[in-house]
């Protein structure tokens, strides 16, 4: 009887402690969802970030891609999760902060259903050109679209990711008319540019660095505020004319909304620990990409700032799903 009674004090304790309950997690192995396809920057970076996850936590990590509909697929799957720590995930710039505003109507509220845990890295975009185009500077593209509204082309890997927003933010900014063209992915449309079936393209710098460095694109200028490491020369959209233009391609942790304080921070800080490891730093600033980290609190109004900017620029230009 005693053993009995004893037996449901600690079934009681399970239930009524949550601090004795976060002592053991995370006690079984975690599923990181990654909302891009295998092989692409989202996925590899998510598996990197997992492997160290696992390191620190002593339990695996395992990587599960759900691609499909912008990012909205994956993203979901997270955000109606249970939300004890066991199903976390890439959090990425379209899924988070555009698609409420270009889809009728969004599976998930990113404000609502998910938790920002850590903001990973930031990454600007590459305004290119063939090396054999007349552009010279986006001052030439400019005044070559004012003389001829519609007629020049970007391509970008899809509507409302930051190759297509960067486009349209150009077109906004700098008052031009050109044609969007999109494709099913972003190594299409560089396909496409590289044969000269388009103008011009925002791509990611660490896409577009290879073809760069071949002298196979010509870089005319980048979306961040600040120049490049890898190409110093290369000034930045505002350097070249564009006031106020920014663009950057960024990830970072999320859990479903509900996940416990002591998880989210617990997980916070191996991110933040991940962030100063030498092989992962490494690689992001080898592809052009800013290290970032901080609180969830930081990522969360970084979030809600970028929902603002481009929620009003994708209903200001009319952008709707295919």
């Amino acid at each position: 009887m005693q053993r009995r009674t004893v037996l449901q004090a600690a079934g009681l304790m399970t239930v009524l402690s949550p601090a004795w309950a976060q002592e053991k997690y995370p006690s079984k192995p975690i599923t990181f969802v990654c909302p891009y396809a295998a092989g692409g920057g989202s996925d590899q970076r998510s598996r990197q970030i997992a492997r160290f996850i696992s390191a620190e936590l002593g339990v695996p990590v395992i990587v599960e891609n759900k691609p499909g509909a912008g990012g909205n697929i994956g993203t979901d799957f997270i955000a109606k999760a249970k939300p004890d720590g066991y199903v976390i995930g890439m959090g990425n710039f379209a899924p988070l902060s555009v698609n409420e505003a270009m889809f009728p109507k969004l599976p998930f509220n990113p404000a609502k259903d998910l938790v920002p845990i850590c903001l990973i890295e930031k990454g600007p975009l590459a305004l290119t050109v063939r090396p054999d185009s007349p552009f010279k500077s986006v001052k030439d593209i400019i005044q070559a679209a004012k003389a001829h509204p519609g007629k020049l082309s970007f391509a970008s890997g899809g509507l409302g990711g930051s190759h297509h927003l960067s486009g349209e933010l150009f077109k906004s900014t700098a008052k031009i008319s050109m044609t969007h063209i999109p494709y099913r992915s972003g190594a299409l449309a560089t396909t496409d540019l590289l044969g000269g079936q388009v103008d011009m393209m925002f791509e990611q710098l660490y896409s577009a660095a290879p073809n760069i460095q071949a002298g196979k694109l010509r870089a005319l200028a980048i979306t961040s505020t600040k120049r490049s490491p890898l190409f110093p020369e290369v000034p930045t959209m505002i350097e070249a004319g564009v006031p106020g233009f920014e663009v950057e391609n960024w990830q970072g942790l999320i859990a479903p909304a509900g996940t416990p304080k002591a998880i989210v921070t617990l997980l916070n800080g191996v991110v933040n620990k991940a962030l100063q490891d030498p092989e992962i730093r490494k690689q992001m600033l080898s592809q052009g990409n800013e290290v970032m980290g901080g609180t969830p609190e930081q990522f969360a109004a970084y979030v809600a700032a970028e929902t603002a900017k481009w929620s009003k620029l994708v209903k200001a230009a009319g952008i709707k799903p295919e």
